[in-house]
């Protein structure tokens, strides 16, 4: 059974920073042939949106626009745990924020699958 528990999110003031962490366990040997993993985040009254993507073997990586240059995603395959630095943090970076296998994401933006974790929440404010 998968299992993903994300944690690191608090309330912060604009301009600082956290590090959003994600273990993750139970992924089947069919699953590890795709590597990616990503963060989402949903807004307050919004719908859920992808932040960020990691090929975990390989290192590429993905992110939001409005997130680029500001966040950076990493994985320990080692042990098996995906992060999220998030630097220069914004009042728009105020949600609750989820890992999951990439292959899931498009699912989980349409509505018709739910986060795998409870998320963490994310609170910046002045």
């Amino acid at each position: 059974e998968e299992h993903l528990v994300e944690s690191g999110g608090a309330t912060v003031q604009p301009g600082e920073s956290l590090r959003l962490s994600c273990a993750f366990s139970g992924f089947t040997s069919r699953d590890s042939r795709d590597s990616r993993m990503s963060w989402l985040r949903q807004a307050p009254g919004k719908g859920l949106e992808w932040v960020a993507t990691i090929h975990t073997r390989g290192g590429r990586t993905y992110y939001l626009d409005s997130v680029r240059d500001r966040f950076t995603i990493s994985s320990d395959n080692d042990k098996n745990m995906l992060y999220l630095q998030m630097n220069s943090l914004k009042i728009e970076d105020t949600a609750m924020y989820y890992c999951a296998k990439a292959e899931d994401q498009v699912d989980m933006i349409a509505g018709t699958r739910r986060p795998p974790g409870r998320g963490t929440q994310v609170t910046v404010s002045s």
